[in-house]
């Protein structure tokens, strides 16, 4: 997925750090030359000097061929003239916006080209993961007393596990597979169980991380 994200604040390095390590294509648009300088060296991601609400410096972003665009600079209006520019002009399909200011929360929506506002109080890039649907594996639930957690993963035809049967799969210690969601029927697998692209797959672990499970099944075949 190709994604755009406004804004080298806080929250912009955490949202493209975040789906730079998803395995996504992210282009991450600062108007400080000095600060893009610095994350251009920081960052995984590709880093472009410029003014997002400029037309010209989003289609150099790539905004012509992106998946999403995520802006979360700390200026509303810009905020604002970003995804109208990013869907009217360049119809791009999603569009993420933060909303810095309560009082004008409703101007975020749809006819200023934000198909979804995010608050700034709250958790920012959970919020990006799950409104742009670039979160191919998240975390479901935490049961403390329990001491184990549920995470969901989904395969894409991409995915190292696609084609593979679960028995196939190395999973972290401590970590099994409940359930396989295919085709909104949840199947309960064996080791034969071979997986397809669309599945989702939930798995119960002690101790293994999101970013544990995306290795175990995302990664590209041969990386």
């Amino acid at each position: 997925m190709r994604a755009i994200v406004t804004g080298g604040g806080r929250l912009g390095v955490e949202a493209a750090d975040g789906l730079t390590g998803a395995g996504h294509d992210v282009t991450l648009v600062e108007i400080d030359d000095d600060l893009a300088q610095r994350l251009g060296r920081d960052l995984r991601c590709r880093v472009l000097s410029g003014d997002a609400c400029d037309p010209s410096v989003l289609e150099e972003a790539g905004a012509l061929n992106a998946d999403v665009l995520v802006a979360t600079t700390g200026d509303d209006e810009d905020n604002l003239v970003v995804a109208l520019l990013a869907k009217r002009q360049f119809d791009v399909p999603r569009t993420v916006a933060r909303v810095n200011q309560v009082e004008n929360e409703w101007l975020f929506t749809e006819r200023w080209g934000v198909d979804v506002a995010v608050s700034a109080s709250s958790s920012l890039l959970s919020q990006i993961e799950e409104a742009t649907g670039t979160a191919d594996t998240v975390g479901l639930l935490e049961l403390a007393s329990a001491g184990v957690r549920v995470i969901e993963t989904l395969i894409a035809g991409s995915s190292r596990a696609a084609g593979r049967t679960l028995a196939e799969i190395r999973l972290p210690a401590g970590t099994i597979v409940a359930t396989v969601v295919r085709r909104s029927e949840p199947r309960v697998p064996d080791g034969s169980f071979r997986l397809e692209a669309g599945d989702e797959v939930i798995v119960v672990t002690e101790s293994a991380t999101p970013e544990d499970i995306h290795a175990a099944f995302q990664h590209e075949a041969g990386a």
